[in-house]
């Protein structure tokens, strides 16, 4: 068992980068987390890590046997599993975290029904719209919305993230409805201030300009097929702007402008009337909504559960339109 458990501490430090965040996953102090390692490395006779104050970094012969302890503590986990309620009982301690509008709407709601179905797993939530680094703080998954970056991180795409511009019905019938992106110029757009996320501005898909000329935001009435257009981005100037999307949410609902919004938070205020879609023709091309986690391989069955709920859930016909 000690054995066991010195391999199961090496592999969350090696896997996290730090003695600190895979002491706070495990709820012990990082001394302990420390000692295992020494032991292990003292009765194997090899330094399998390097450690300085600011990071840590395997060593060849630790890199081979990362590699190795993953695969037998997932056999462990697997047998463990095959034995106990048809071998889909998960157990132990989920960390994940989401954007906070997002997670409030479509990530919060589904934990406890999780938990119904998993009574011997704990699970803490965190929302927060900081991009955290999850394998540095101790998280076994996150949720994710937008494009992903190229990085260390194993992304499952769960479902997709259209955009839209949205205003009220009565602010239209007041200011009129714009035909073009370029026309944007021209009305009240609610924006993220330039301290949030959307740095590149608001996606459209354009007619493609001829080699040699600049885009431009497109033309009054004119949509595009998909094999002869492109993206744009583009930072439309407003009256007013927010660090926090649900504010701008909130402000269009009062009919204070044009904003750009996921569906996923907008979906059910048009299905009803409240917010009406204007620039349809130029939407972009959908970007996604992922589930991210350090590693492919050797995950626990908790994490392979959760990540399956998810995508269960988010492919469900009208789920979008009849969550709050």
């Amino acid at each position: 068992m000690d054995k066991l458990k010195q391999m199961e501490s090496f592999v969350s430090v090696a896997t996290r980068g730090s003695l600190t965040a895979a002491a706070h996953a495990e709820g012990v102090a990082p001394a302990i987390m420390g000692r295992r390692l020494d032991a292990l490395e003292e009765r194997l006779g090899v330094k399998l890590l390097v450690r300085t104050t600011r990071r840590i970094s395997l060593t060849h012969e630790g890199s081979a046997f990362l590699e190795d302890c993953q695969r037998l503590l997932t056999d462990v986990a697997n047998a463990e599993a095959s034995v106990s309620a048809g071998g889909v009982k998960a157990s132990g301690h989920l960390r994940i975290t989401a954007p906070a509008g997002f997670g409030r709407r479509h990530v919060a709601p589904l934990v406890p029904r999780f938990r119904e179905l998993h009574a011997d797993v704990t699970i803490s939530l965190n929302l927060s719209d900081r991009v955290v680094d999850i394998a540095g703080e101790g998280y076994d998954c996150a949720v994710r919305v937008g494009d992903m970056p190229d990085s260390s991180l194993v992304s499952v795409r769960m479902a997709d993230n259209r955009r839209l511009c949205v205003a009220t019905p009565e602010y239209l019938q007041k200011h009129g409805a714009p035909q073009s992106p370029q026309d944007l110029a021209r009305f009240d757009c609610l924006v993220l201030s330039s301290d949030a996320s959307q740095t590149r501005g608001w996606a459209f898909r354009v007619p493609r300009q001829p080699q040699g000329r600049g885009p431009e935001a497109g033309q009054p009435g004119t949509g595009c097929a998909e094999g002869e257009s492109e993206v744009i981005h583009f930072r439309p100037g407003g009256p007013m702007d927010c660090s926090d999307g649900q504010v701008l949410h909130n402000w269009c609902l009062a009919g204070y402008g044009i904003a750009w919004r996921s569906t996923w938070e907008v979906e059910q205020d048009i299905a009803a009337g409240r917010l009406v879609a204007v620039l349809e023709d130029y939407a972009a091309p959908p970007n996604g909504i992922y589930a991210v986690f350090p590693q492919r391989k050797h995950l626990p069955l908790r994490v392979r559960l959760w990540v399956d709920f998810l995508k269960h859930h988010y492919g469900q016909p009208g789920f979008w339109h009849t969550r709050r």
